[in-house]
């Protein structure tokens, strides 16, 4: 097959990590371009939170945040210390140098971040730990910005995480979860339904979160020329002399060539979808139907790459997320809803197996756990009716319950514990015995069994109303509630193993020249652990960053 198209770089992926790679190859000269598999732009990373962690960024700076290279490798060593090369010193090294690099430089072609000051990291209390946060938002964007490209940008209903209201950021969720509770959750609910009412008036079309992100990223790539193929899927990667020279994508109904003088970066997402790698690779038992990523996440870079003798690791791990599956079919995610009092999670057992305020990606993988000894897929949520009175349960809004929730017995309600145990198949007696220890830490204020409550992180989401801890109540108050929760994921984070130039290796360890990856199509930098809120876009962004100088010729 000769070769039809020619390009400096080729990016096969349009999420965060493959739209700064492209910027960031312009900025230095060359000619991306950047092919996507969907007929959208954007990827998961359109539908996620748009939030990236980013050490030391110059938002911080500028808030007067005390943070350095430093203190955030102290924190990085602490939380995800060393188990295998893709968390090697040298790999988190330059993700926390680069990525202020990177931030500043996003910054210089327009793109407007917010830092989410008060965002703890999500062990803050360890070494290094910033009890302030590290992450970053970027403000509101109005698509009507992108003329033409604006059906290019992909739609938020194609998954993700769901909020009813989607004019309000990551950084406004928590008080918009205590819209019944507090003066400050009712005075963001009224910015946010200014907003609409703002767009409604004036015809314009903001859009928050992830798709801010995105749109913003599109804009800067389509004011600097960045060329940009959709609906254009990765068929194979072309090789001489045993490097990578180009790809083979097909468009337009039929396989092309395109010649990459520079290199190929890989930034086309992990294999979330794919049920057969999932099966192979992953923890058991797991469903796509799930995950919170988009359709198109099967795997198709990573196993195309291992077909030319790339390495792989971390393949059994996922950023874990607890969601429900609603009646409609859709996952979605529970964040406040495991924080605030009144609220309990559960194995088969009617036990109580970790510490439900932690992060999603810690209770996640406490699920996958306890389910090597005891049933806990699905767990069971149990809430109390003044949880459901006083605050959101995943799309629906204190006090309101959609019929079908309970019809479809999505939501499960009783008139005592045990009723609501024999409802779900749950141990009546060690339910019982369970809420009944649980009250009473509650009442106290001392999670004795878990903690719950005792780090920064979990109060980020409980309700400053109660105290002495803002993430403890009694589940004491008929009728009680149950929703089944799985271990669902916003991605997976196992894949190729890349290097501290994001420069893919093979499976004896030296570079696969010409070939690049960033995002969960690569083995993460993080390992095993989340460390805090924006940990998968920011290494995206930034091992993005990465690879485009690398391929320019930088360092």
């Amino acid at each position: 097959m000769g070769t039809e198209h020619r390009a400096d770089v080729v990016i096969v992926g349009s999420g965060v990590g493959g739209m700064v790679a492209a910027l960031k190859a312009r900025a230095e000269g060359l000619d991306p371009l950047v092919v996507e598999k969907s007929p959208f732009v954007g990827g998961t990373s359109s539908i996620s939170g748009g939030v990236l962690w980013i050490p030391a960024n110059p938002l911080m700076v500028e808030a007067g945040v005390e943070d350095s290279f430093e203190r955030a490798m102290t924190y990085m060593e602490a939380a995800i210390g060393d188990p295998g090369p893709a968390t090697s010193r040298a790999r988190k090294e330059a993700y926390v140098r680069e990525g202020a690099r990177m931030v500043t430089f996003l910054r210089e072609l327009g793109l407007e971040f917010v830092y989410v000051d008060g965002w703890p990291d999500y062990y803050p209390e360890l070494p290094g730990g910033q009890v302030r946060g590290r992450s970053l938002n970027v403000a509101l964007f109005d698509t009507r910005r992108l003329g033409g490209w604006q059906g290019w940008l992909r739609p938020r209903d194609a998954g993700g995480i769901k909020f009813d209201i989607p004019l309000a950021s990551m950084s406004e969720v928590p008080d918009m979860a205590m819209i019944a509770r507090t003066v400050a959750g009712k005075r963001t609910l009224l910015r946010v339904l200014g907003r609409m009412l703002r767009a409604k008036a004036t015809g314009a079309r903001p859009v928050g979160m992830g798709q801010a992100l995105m749109g913003r990223l599109l804009l800067a790539a389509q004011e600097q020329g960045v060329r940009i193929w959709r609906a254009a899927p990765l068929v194979d990667l072309v090789m001489h002399d045993g490097g990578v020279t180009g790809v083979v994508v097909e468009r337009d109904g039929r396989e092309v060539t395109v010649r990459a003088d520079h290199g190929v970066l890989l930034c086309a997402g992990g294999f979330s979808r794919n049920g057969a790698m999932r099966k192979q690779y992953g923890r058991e038992p797991a469903s796509g139907d799930w995950t919170l990523v988009v359709p198109e996440d099967m795997g198709d870079a990573i196993s195309i790459a291992t077909a030319h003798g790339a390495g792989t690791a971390l393949l059994e791990e996922a950023t874990w997320t607890p969601a429900s599956v609603l009646p409609d079919g859709s996952p979605v995610a529970h964040l406040w809803e495991r924080a605030v009092p009144g609220s309990i999670i559960v194995d088969s057992s009617g036990a109580r197996f970790c510490n439900e305020a932690a992060s999603y990606m810690e209770v996640g993988r406490r699920i996958y756990e306890r389910h090597e000894t005891v049933p806990a897929v699905p767990s069971w949520m149990i809430i109390d009716s003044r949880h459901r009175r006083r605050y959101p349960f995943g799309t629906a809004p204190p006090g309101l319950t959609p019929r079908t929730w309970i019809t479809t017995g999505y939501m499960k309600q009783a008139g005592t514990i045990p009723e609501l145990a024999r409802a779900c198949g749950i141990d009546a007696g060690g339910l019982v015995a369970t809420v009944e220890r649980f009250n009473r830490m509650a009442i106290a204020g001392t999670d004795e069994d878990f903690h719950r409550g005792d780090s920064a992180y979990d109060r980020f989401y409980g309700d400053p109303t109660r105290q002495p801890n803002p993430c403890l109540g009694p589940v004491d108050r008929a009728p009680f509630s149950a929703v089944a929760i799985y271990p669902s994921d916003v991605g997976t984070c196992g894949g190729l193993l890349t290097d501290e130039h994001a420069r893919v290796l093979r499976t004896n360890g030296t570079p696969l020249e010409g070939l690049y990856a960033a995002g969960n199509t690569t083995a993460g930098v993080m390992g095993h652990v989340y460390p805090g809120g924006g940990a998968a876009l920011g290494p995206s962004a930034t091992f993005g960053f990465i690879a485009a100088r690398h391929m320019a010729g930088g360092c």
